[in-house]
């Protein structure tokens, strides 16, 4: 794949939806990032640009030592936390969970399971508090994002219920636009978080209190349906809703969730930059670290808005999959799926060698604005 670091370009004037990406600065549009991509990938020795060791091959002609044309504006070239030698990516790495505000290794294996009581049935209360709130995030070297979450961060809480639970999410909304809450699942109309029907739209300063039966089981998600649609979800409004079959699934050794999704920063009708769970490129610099031979579950959620399709591929590597959860038998044995905005499923994998094994979009665009990253396998 093409190794670049990403550049600025102008935004697109005039076609800012309310609340879309603004930034006190110049922030990149898609197009020039993949015109200075395609223009970055026909010079030599590309790769040395990313060397952090101090050696390697010098730069060629009109280009910065950071791998920067001359006549162009980067994005700052701030120091990365990992050897960002020889791959895609950011010229200084991946921005650090901690100066980002978004840490996606962290979201990988946080299944929040809420607060639990018995109701007088027997069942499994589940109850929640979620809060809507504008947040902004570091992206992108110096590429500020400013967000729409829930509970503060992107993506938002991945909730954890067994089936037949009774669920309870308290929604508050503490941001400047009305949103709701939409699960995917089964439930009444008015708890649907639909504009017009039930609660509908909760106004700013807002609450109100979603009810419903954990059904049925499989891997789903949760989401704003205000409209304008498209901005309130891809601004950050959404998170993955995990229900756990009654009778459970074949123990995992390794269980985590990952939310594909886009930023669109110029306020148009693309993305121009891609990530799981929330970070371009996070994974490159901190990989996914598991065992050797392993049973490793994943949680694959699609929320990607302004492309209609999104992949995942493994490298040196095969697992079943899952569509939506909702089977306890897999429907393929595969390298590469393909999802649409809202679709997700269980990828299940052992890793049969130990080595580091990209991951990332099959669509090479996507990859290389973001959407890629390592699984390291420990010896067993």
């Amino acid at each position: 794949m093409a190794k670049f670091p990403v550049q600025d370009g102008a935004a697109r004037a005039g076609s800012a939806l309310p609340g879309s990406a603004q930034s006190g600065s110049v922030l990149p549009s898609r197009r020039s990032m993949i015109s200075g991509a395609a223009a970055l990938a026909a010079l030599p020795a590309f790769t040395a640009f990313h060397d952090h060791s101090g050696g390697g091959t010098p730069p060629a002609s009109g280009v910065s030592p950071s791998g920067t044309p001359a006549s162009g504006t980067a994005l700052s070239n701030h120091a990365g936390p990992g050897n960002h030698a020889g791959h895609a990516g950011f010229a200084g790495g991946s921005v650090p969970p901690d100066r980002a505000g978004i840490d996606p290794t962290a979201i990988l294996r946080d299944f929040d399971r809420g607060r639990t009581s018995t109701l007088p049935d027997g069942r499994t209360l589940r109850e929640w508090d979620i809060v809507a709130v504008d947040k902004d995030f570091e992206i992108a070297p110096g590429i500020t994002f400013p967000g729409w979450t829930y509970n503060g961060r992107i993506p938002g809480p991945t909730l954890w219920a067994r089936e037949g639970d009774a669920l309870r999410i308290h929604f508050t909304n503490a941001g400047a636009h009305p949103h709701t809450m939409h699960f995917h699942g089964i439930h009444r109309a008015e708890m649907d978080g639909t504009p017009g029907i039930g609660a509908g739209s909760i106004a700013p300063g807002q609450s109100f209190t979603y009810e419903f039966d954990a059904t049925p089981f499989g891997t789903h998600l949760y989401h704003c349906h205000q409209s304008p649609l498209a901005p309130h979800i891809a601004k950050g409004l959404y998170g993955g809703f995990i229900i756990e079959p009654r009778e459970g699934r074949p123990t995992a050794d390794d269980e985590m969730v990952m939310v594909m999704n886009g930023y669109n920063t110029d306020g148009g009708d693309d993305n121009e930059f891609y990530s799981v769970n929330g970070l371009p490129f996070h994974f490159m610099d901190f990989p996914v670290q598991v065992k050797q031979n392993a049973l490793v579950r994943i949680h694959l959620i699609n929320i990607l808005e302004y492309d209609p399709i999104n992949s995942f591929h493994i490298h040196g590597n095969f697992f079943y999959y899952y569509p939506t959860g909702t089977m306890l038998t897999p429907s393929e044995y595969t390298d590469t799926i393909s999802q649409v905005q809202g679709q997700r499923g269980i990828v299940e994998i052992r890793f049969p060698y130990p080595g580091k094994y990209m991951f990332h979009a099959h669509k090479t665009e996507f990859a290389e604005l973001g959407w890629m990253g390592f699984f390291e396998v420990e010896p067993a």
